[in-house]
C-alpha cells in the first residue's frame, strides 16, 4: 500500500516510479478520487456540526416552550444526509483503496532499469561448475534411480506434481531439518509451524490479494492455501505497535507451499521445477525503517550459506525494474547451477518490502518514550526452496552410472549415507 501525502505532495515522483515498472501514471486518478472523498468528508462534518448545534438549540427551546418544528425538520434532513454521505465516503474509500492495493511497491533508486529479467544483474558468482560428461536431468536420474515417481503423482493428483519415495524423500525432508539447523542455531532465527491456510485479510496483509487471486489454491470455506510461509508469518505483526528496541523480529518455518502456476503452461512441464505443491524454508525479518537495507543483505547472506555448505555452485543477481515482484522494493535471487539444463535456476529470492505490507497490515513500532508510530518494515527470502535443492545436489553429484553422491553436509542428517543407487 502507498502513503497517500507522498502521492498528494509528489505526483510526478509517484508517476515516475510506476513507470519504471512499465505502467500507466495514476496519480491523476488517485487525486481525484481523493479529493472528492475529502470533499464528502467535509460535508459530513459540516452536517454533523450543523445537526449538533440544531440539538442543543431544540433543547434550549423546549426548555423555554418555543417552537422547535423548523429545526426538527432540519435535523431528521440532516440524519438522512450524513446517512447518504456516509454511504458515499465508505464507497470512494473503498474505490481509492481499491486503486492503491493493485499498484506495485516503489522501487528502490539503485535497482537497474530493464524490461524482463535479461536485465538483472550479476553481483558475484561462488563456486565452479564441475565438470560433468553429459549431464542428465533429475528427472532422467529420479525415474532411473526409481525414486522419483510422476506417473502416480498425475495418478493421484493430475499434472505440476511429483512422488518422491525411498533415498529422495528422506533427502528432502533432510535438507528441511539441516536449513532450520543452520537459521536457528546460527543465524537466530525462531522457528515457527504456521497455519498453512489464511484468511482473506491476512493474504491481503502480504499483496497475494486482490491482485494474485488466481494464483492461490482457495479452499470451500473460504480460506487461502498459503503459496509460501511469508503469508503467516509476516502478518504474526498484523494490526500490531510493537517495541521498535525488540526489532528486528526474525522468523522462519519449514512448510508446504501451494500455488496454481496460472500463466505458466509450457514452462517447466518436465520434472519437479514448477509445481502446484512444494516444500521451502522461509525467511521473514521485521525490521525498523532504519534496519531494514542492512537486514536485506544478511538474509540473503544467510540463504547464500545453505548453498555453500552444500558445495552447490551459484550466482547472486539483483532484479531489474521489470523483473521486482510486486510487493518488492529491491530484490535479490540466488541462482543455482543446474549441469542438467547448463544454466543457473532460482532457488531463493530475498526482497525487501520497506512498509509496503506494513501500510497494509498496520503494522507498527514505537520507541520507549515516544508518542508516534512509524511502519515497520518486512523482508522475506527463501531459505530455500527444497524441492529445488534436491534438484541441484541430483544434477550436481550425479555419477557416471547414475547414482548420486550425497553432499558430505547433510549425510548426518541422512542416517550417514553417502549415495544414493
Amino acid at each position: 500500500m502507498h502513503d497517500l501525502r507522498l502521492i498528494r505532495d509528489y505526483p510526478e515522483a509517484f508517476d515516475a516510479a510506476l513507470k519504471r515498472r512499465g505502467m500507466p501514471a495514476a496519480s491523476a486518478e488517485i487525486l481525484k478520487l481523493d479529493a472528492e472523498r475529502r470533499a464528502t468528508q467535509t460535508a459530513m462534518q459540516e452536517a454533523q456540526a450543523r445537526r449538533n448545534d440544531n440539538s442543543k438549540q431544540i433543547g434550549e427551546m423546549k426548555r423555554t416552550g418555543a417552537n422547535a418544528d423548523a429545526l426538527m425538520q432540519e435535523v431528521a434532513a440532516l440524519k438522512e444526509k450524513l446517512a447518504t454521505l456516509e454511504v458515499q465516503e465508505r464507497e470512494q474509500g473503498a474505490k481509492l483503496e481499491d486503486i492503491l492495493a493493485r499498484l506495485p511497491n516503489r522501487l528502490a533508486d539503485d535497482v537497474p532499469d530493464g524490461a524482463d529479467e535479461k536485465a538483472n544483474k550479476e553481483i558475484r558468482r561462488t563456486g565452479s561448475p564441475k565438470e560433468i560428461a553429459k549431464p542428465r536431468q533429475h528427472f532422467e536420474l529420479g525415474e532411473a534411480l526409481g525414486l522419483m515417481d510422476f506417473t502416480t503423482a498425475a495418478k493421484l493428483s493430475g499434472a505440476r506434481f511429483t512422488m518422491l519415495k525411498g533415498a529422495l524423500a528422506r533427502m528432502e525432508r533432510a535438507l528441511g531439518d539441516f536449513m532450520l539447523d543452520i537459521h536457528t542455531n546460527e543465524f537466530g532465527y525462531t522457528e515457527f509451524s504456521p497455519p498453512l491456510m489464511v484468511k482473506d485479510e491476512i493474504a491481503y496483509g502480504t499483496a497475494q490479494l486482490p491482485k494474485f487471486a488466481e494464483d492461490l489454491f482457495r479452499t470451500t470455506t473460504g480460506l487461502w492455501l498459503i503459496p509460501t510461509a511469508e503469508v503467516p508469518l509476516t502478518n504474526i505483526v498484523n494490526g500490531d505497535i510493537v517495541n521498535r528496541d525488540d526489532l528486528p523480529y526474525r522468523f522462519t518455518a519449514r512448510t508446504a507451499c501451494f500455488r496454481s502456476e496460472a500463466g505458466s503452461a509450457g514452462k517447466d512441464t518436465r520434472g519437479m521445477l514448477r509445481q502446484h505443491q512444494f516444500y521451502k524454508v522461509e525467511l521473514v525479518s521485521i525490521t525498523a525503517p532504519d534496519q531494514s537495507e542492512a537486514e536485506h543483505e544478511r538474509m540473503t547472506a544467510c540463504a547464500e550459506t545453505v548453498l555453500k555448505r552444500l558445495e552447490l555452485p551459484f550466482r547472486t543477481v539483483v532484479l531489474c525494474s521489470g523483473d521486482t515482484g510486486f510487493a518488492a522494493r529491491k530484490t535479490y535471487d540466488i541462482e543455482v547451477w543446474l549441469p542438467g539444463q547448463n544454466t543457473y535456476r532460482e532457488i531463493s529470492s530475498c526482497s525487501n518490502c520497506w512498509d509496503f505490507q506494513a501500510r497494509r497490515m498496520n503494522a507498527r513500532c514505537r520507541a520507549p518514550g515516544d508518542k508516534g508510530t512509524a511502519f515497520v518494515h518486512t523482508l522475506n527470502g527463501s531459505g530455500i526452496a527444497i524441492g529445488r535443492t534436491v534438484i541441484a545436489i541430483m544434477e550436481n553429484y550425479q555419477q557416471p552410472d547414475g547414482s548420486i553422491v550425497v553432499p558430505e553436509a547433510l549425510r548426518k542428517y541422512m542416517g550417514g549415507m553417502e549415495i544414493i543407487r
